[in-house]
């Protein structure tokens, strides 16, 4: 049974009042009709649609008929102020494949079904706590999780209603990860607000369309008092080393409390969710360590740092510089911006946007509106922008795209440049990349374009030749002085490990056999040698096309929890991927990366290692990596008695 539809099994209808109707006038269309067809399985509307609705960032957009959509509303609100028309049975997989369809203006494929029920909370995927015939977790056996950022927390809650027993290691007093961490002026996230959450809490109360991170904290503290989970979290604890024993078949942890003071202890798996974004990355110029001002890094910023009237320095130009600079130029006297590589920037108006009173009202109270919404915002910033980055061999176009959508979408970027800065043909130069677009991590423009075109706004190209105890000397001689220094430079991605000590059989390392620069595991989880070890968000399993590490974090953990399954199924002790499984799946993603956009000659982002091998970007679309974690294949691994 649909899970939304067993919920409505005693339908009660909704006032016709105010709320409704401020409700059907605000909210998004096309929501609005996925939502009823859903409720109706009356698809006269939906066909009547679909030569209106376009794709997103499409020319020209989509524009509905006035009285197309107010016949909508007339329909829906009947039918949710009386019942009338509402059906009462889930609707099919042929109907839903033709929702989605319809209301993306593109053809959508079967195989996102299974996807789209369980991300959008039709019907999850699974619930372990409800299953009468599986086996119960063997008694004493025990998952340590290190990070209680959004890989920790959906490891938390999917283990308890599995009915493991575990323990979270967090080094920070609170849970968050990454946006308890990063409190810089500006700080938001890329991926839209109704998607970046947890499929099984999908949540009505943005206050926007892309989360400032203040909202990210207050939807993930939010979370955490739901379900109750800081009672398995130990706070302001750093794990520190791992080591396992194969007599015992279990990992001793070595853990630093908030008195300083070690202690081990010995659990029979880990499932490491500390991300790849948590350990700063500082640059390496001359004289940083002697600058007289505050040097501050974006992911360590001071909560009492005060920019009103001062002279500040911003050395890059990724997201987060971005982000940081939109907020503080109307503040500062002086910012000059030292750009060290060119970022391709796309505009999409929502990304200011508060949510609206109506639009939230719907979210909450209009029955599948919220799920359809969270549809319509994976697809337009996830799966719907794949076509971006995957080569097309007929493509003879230009050496600045990969295929004909790929040069589509450039060129929306490049004519919102040129219209953006049409009296500043500097900018446009200084600004403009000659790599194509996805290549490496766009910008969602959140006033980085308005501080840049502000009078006390510079932007340096010249690179940096070293750092005065006063300021910072460009390359071509000249010397900004400045009183801070602030350093958007992002965070050491690819030595994964980061500062742990990781043991495997016979004494391996795990830090040593990866280096500082060349991670591989199989499906971003397993190593060959590390029996129940499980490094989430690893190796070629960042969702590089676009938005998504929700979804990735999810799949790792349902497939980390059906492999603990195996081993009580058998009565085993411990899970090891075999060499074979983890050698054949590195070789089909070598060979798949020639075909990706990162690939390109002109490529060159943190994706890549020194040696030009990606390293972090998974090279398919996120349905691909949902329908490769739901049970680990028979043959990929072998348990241990």
């Amino acid at each position: 049974m649909n899970a939304i539809l067993a919920e409505r099994t005693n339908f009660t209808p909704l006032a016709n009042g105010p709320d409704l109707a401020r409700a059907l006038d605000e909210a998004n269309v096309p929501t609005l009709l996925a939502a009823y067809v859903h409720l109706s399985h009356n698809t006269d509307l939906l066909e009547q649609f679909a030569p209106h609705i376009r794709p997103a960032f499409s020319y020209p957009p989509t524009e509905i008929p006035d009285e197309l959509a107010d016949a909508l509303r007339l329909k829906l609100r009947h039918l949710l102020t009386t019942g009338e028309g509402l059906a009462s049975s889930e609707p099919s997989d042929a109907l839903v494949q033709r929702i989605m369809s319809v209301t993306v203006g593109e053809p959508v494929d079967t195989e996102f079904v299974d996807l789209v029920n369980d991300q959008c909370g039709f019907r999850p995927w699974i619930d372990r706590s409800k299953l009468p015939d599986r086996p119960a977790p063997k008694a004493g056996f025990k998952v340590l999780v290190i990070g209680a950022g959004m890989t920790g927390m959906a490891a938390a809650t999917k283990l308890r209603e599995a009915g493991y027993e575990f323990v979270v290691i967090e080094k920070n007093p609170e849970v968050g990860g990454t946006w308890y961490e990063n409190r810089y002026p500006g700080v938001g996230v890329d991926t839209p607000s109704h998607f970046y959450s947890f499929s099984w809490e999908i949540w009505p109360d943005w206050q926007h369309y892309h989360p400032h991170g203040a909202d990210m904290q207050r939807y993930m503290t939010g979370v955490a008092d739901k379900y109750d989970l800081r009672r398995d979290i130990r706070f302001n604890t750093t794990v520190e080393k791992l080591v396992w024993d194969e007599k015992s078949c279990t990992w001793t942890v070595t853990v630093r409390r908030a008195d300083g003071q070690t202690e081990d202890l010995v659990v029979n798996a880990v499932i490491n969710g500390h991300g790849p974004v948590n350990r700063p990355k500082m640059p390496d110029i001359p004289g940083l360590s002697g600058f007289k001002g505050p040097v501050v890094h974006t992911a360590a910023y001071p909560a009492d740092l005060d920019l009103k009237g001062k002279r500040v320095a911003v050395i890059g130009t990724g997201a987060s510089s971005a982000q940081l600079c939109g907020a503080i130029a109307p503040e500062v006297a002086e910012l000059t911006v030292y750009q060290r590589t060119k970022h391709w920037v796309l505009y999409n108006p929502e990304i200011a946007h508060e949510v609206s009173e109506g639009m939230k009202w719907a979210l909450a109270n209009i029955p599948t509106f919220k799920e359809w919404f969270r549809f319509r915002v994976y697809w337009a910033a996830a799966d719907g922008l794949f076509s971006n980055v995957l080569k097309d061999p007929a493509w003879e176009g230009n050496m600045l795209a990969v295929s004909e959508g790929n040069e589509m979408t450039r060129q929306y970027a490049l004519g919102y440049m040129q219209q953006r800065f049409a009296d500043r043909p500097d900018l446009i130069e200084k600004l403009t990349p000659d790599f194509p677009i996805f290549s490496k991590r766009i910008i969602l423009d959140n006033g980085w374009f308005d501080a840049l075109a502000r009078p006390n706004v510079h932007l340096e190209t010249q690179g940096i030749a070293r750092i005065l105890p006063n300021g910072i000397e460009a390359k071509d001689g000249s010397v900004f002085e400045c009183d801070v220094i602030i350093c958007a430079t992002g965070f050491n991605v690819a030595q994964m490990v980061g500062n742990l000590v990781i043991r495997g059989e016979g004494g391996r390392e795990l830090g040593e056999e990866w280096g500082a620069e060349d991670p591989r595991s199989y499906l971003g989880m397993c190593v060959p040698g590390y029996p129940n070890y499980f490094h989430t968000v690893g190796p070629n399993s960042a969702p590089n096309h676009a938005a998504g590490q929700n979804l990735i974090s999810e799949a790792q953990v349902n497939w980390i929890i059906e492999a603990l399954d195996r081993i009580t199924e058998a009565g085993a002790r411990a899970f090891e991927v075999e060499q074979d499984a983890f050698d054949a799946w590195n070789r089909k993603v070598d060979e798949r990366m020639p075909q990706m956009i990162w690939t390109h000659p002109r490529a060159n982002s943190y994706y890549n290692n020194s040696k030009g091998r990606v390293f972090l970007s998974w090279p398919w679309r996120l349905v691909d990596f949902f329908n490769a974690t739901r049970r680990p294949e028979p043959g990929c691994y072998r348990l241990i008695d």
